[in-house]
């Protein structure tokens, strides 16, 4: 059988007890084609996997090729992890946001921290947001092909001359033109505005999410967060941050326009991150009003949905005389709720007593205030010579994905001998942050949503959901 032209996709691990396993494939193979048509990237190979019956072009390693009959159920996984997690290059960001965090990033930071990606392929797969400015009409058409969604989408502002000025590409105007291809096709999407001071506030906010809600329910929820400022903006545009004021400002704008839209589409749509109603002032909306929390992984009522599984799982313990003597290390805008359900935790189980450290951010700035960027020298730094007793907890947002790496290439394992105490990173749910204060400190696996770094591997069967990260 003639080799094709390109090189194939190499297969990094197989799945035990599944279909490929049962085929005999194993790591070192190449997948070349499905069903007589080469694969380009995880989009083609995803929907060529969908059907019952599909035929694969596998080379060995020895060379030798097999031409694979595989029946299964109608979307039922091969399972197998390539060495590429898309099959293809990696798309980069060709614009230059004024507000973009990367360029904030102090240098000497690992290679990948500084990666700029604008891959639709990675929103449908792992959540990331994108901008659409890389995407010409093939690739639209591309995706409603295939029917990939949903689709995240950074849109910051629908006003064509000033999206071009806010993301420096003259190209960058056309956002709602390309919305509405996606929408006429019934692709679902989620939006969000990073939210800049004097720039896209205000009456702008006001139209773009008028303009937004216009493509409901296919467009199915916007948030709105606020700008994140590092202490490296040399050189780059002058922003400022918003205030009490500012922030109040912000979320009447908001919460005038969840009323309308709640009564016109029966949706509240747009929604404020947590540190909205932090910086006002002001309580954070009640568990209704986030919906089904559509925009977890932008911070929105995170706050509000980890207290309600605390207090859920608080209900299902039977208190006890236990005794554990701890601490919990997170960022300044988490530290004050944590405090609280620690709390509500000690009524029940009165020996129980862990002391809530809230960590400034000193390595990006005093104005970055959530937990998955603080870095393993500041919880050093500010812990160090602190009664932290039998056990540290700490977000698992805080590393590096499937390792135990802060953003700074500190090490939990470096983190324990200079503290002398176990770090346990704690996942995101209510039931999780319970059950690591009431137990005795075993090390779990440390899970991290990647939002600012680049992967290189992944599974690469059916889109899974990312893991959310708590603030």
């Amino acid at each position: 059988m003639k080799k094709q032209e390109c090189e194939g996709h190499e297969i990094k691990a197989v799945e035990p007890g599944s279909i490929a396993e049962e085929m005999e494939l194993e790591a070192g193979d190449r997948l070349w084609e499905i069903n007589g048509r080469r694969i380009r990237d995880i989009f083609d190979y995803q929907y060529e996997m969908q059907e019952e019956y599909v035929e694969l072009l596998i080379e060995k390693a020895d060379g030798e090729q097999w031409l694979l009959e595989v029946e299964k159920d109608y979307e039922e996984e091969l399972g197998v992890q390539f060495a590429n997690a898309l099959m293809d290059d990696y798309h980069s960001c060709s614009n230059q946001c004024i507000f973009c965090f990367i360029d904030q990033m102090p240098p000497g930071m690992r290679d990948t921290l500084y990666f700029k990606d604008d891959d639709s392929r990675l929103s449908f797969l792992q959540g990331n947001y994108i901008t659409l400015t890389n995407m010409d009409r093939q690739e639209l058409e591309r995706i409603v092909q295939y029917h990939f969604s949903p689709i995240n989408i950074s849109v910051h502002t629908v006003d064509p001359e000033l999206r071009c000025r806010m993301l420096h590409n003259r190209f960058a105007g056309d956002v709602l033109e390309k919305i509405g291809f996606l929408a006429g096709a019934g692709i679902q999407m989620n939006g969000q505005i990073v939210l800049c001071r004097g720039w896209n506030d205000g009456t702008v906010l006001e139209e773009t999410i008028e303009k937004l809600a216009g493509f409901y329910p296919h467009m199915k929820s916007l948030s709105v967060v606020p700008v994140g400022l590092t202490r490296f903006r040399e050189h780059l545009e002058p922003l400022q941050p918003f205030g009490k004021k500012e922030a109040r400002d912000v979320l009447a704008v908001i919460e005038k326009q969840q009323e309308q839209l709640k009564q016109q589409k029966g949706s509240r749509f747009v929604f404020a991150s947590d540190e909205w109603y932090l910086l006002a002032g002001k309580p954070l909306p009640k568990q209704a009003e986030y919906e089904e929390y559509p925009q977890l992984e932008n911070g929105v009522g995170m706050l509000r949905l980890l207290e309600e599984e605390v207090r859920e799982e608080l209900q299902s313990q039977e208190g006890d005389g236990r005794t554990v003597k701890g601490s919990l290390a997170t960022g300044s805008l988490a530290a004050p709720f944590l405090e609280t359900y620690m709390g509500w935790i000690r009524r029940k189980f009165p020996e129980i007593y862990m002391k809530v450290f809230s960590i400034e951010n000193r390595f990006f700035g005093e104005q970055i205030t959530v937990s998955g960027l603080l870095t393993g020298q500041d919880l050093y730094e500010q812990l160090q010579g602190q009664e932290l007793g039998e056990k540290l907890l700490i977000p698992c947002s805080m590393l590096k994905s499937g390792e135990e790496v802060f953003l700074d290439d500190w090490t939990v394992g470096e983190l324990e001998r200079r503290l002398g105490v176990p770090v346990i990173a704690v996942d995101s749910s209510g039931e999780d942050l319970l059950q690591a204060v009431i137990q005795p400190p075993i090390k779990g696996k440390h899970k991290r949503r990647q939002i600012y770094e680049q992967t290189d591997s992944s599974h690469s069967g059916k889109a899974q959901c990312g893991e959310i990260y708590p603030v």
